[in-house]
């Protein structure tokens, strides 16, 4: 069972980061889309905070999954991902009904998603017997 755990601890890993991966791809494929996404939530600068949107997904998911820094990009992400959702899904200001409990719904995931990433954070930084 021990020679399982690396593969277990990636493929862990590869699914807390699938989401940026696949956001920071789609954007970088349809870099106009997200731009207009960035004007949408009112982001300074546009142009540049979707550039740096897709490098921060692409580039701090790589470091958690290769092992490089991998408390650096799990606490780049965890921080991504608290702007983003308090920037995104601010349940609080919809009325009551449909829209606001799906909404509530992915903010609290997505605070569940930036908990996951600090332990990730903490979990790298934590000396293991091997």
């Amino acid at each position: 069972m021990a020679r399982w755990h690396p593969l277990l601890a990636w493929i862990g890993l590869l699914g807390l980061c699938a989401a940026y991966i696949q956001g920071g791809l789609n954007k970088a494929l349809d870099y106009p889309g997200a731009v207009a996404e960035a004007m949408h939530f009112g982001l300074p600068l546009p142009s540049v905070a979707a550039a740096m949107t897709i490098a921060l997904e692409l580039a701090a998911s790589a470091m958690v999954l290769t092992g490089r820094l991998r408390w650096l990009g799990a606490l780049l992400l965890a921080a991504f991902t608290l702007a983003a959702t308090f920037i995104a899904n601010r349940y609080w200001s919809l009325p009551v009904g449909q829209a606001r409990f799906m909404t509530a719904n992915a903010f609290y995931e997505h605070l569940g998603l930036a908990g996951a990433f600090l332990l990730v954070a903490l979990w790298d930084r934590t000396p293991h017997e091997h």
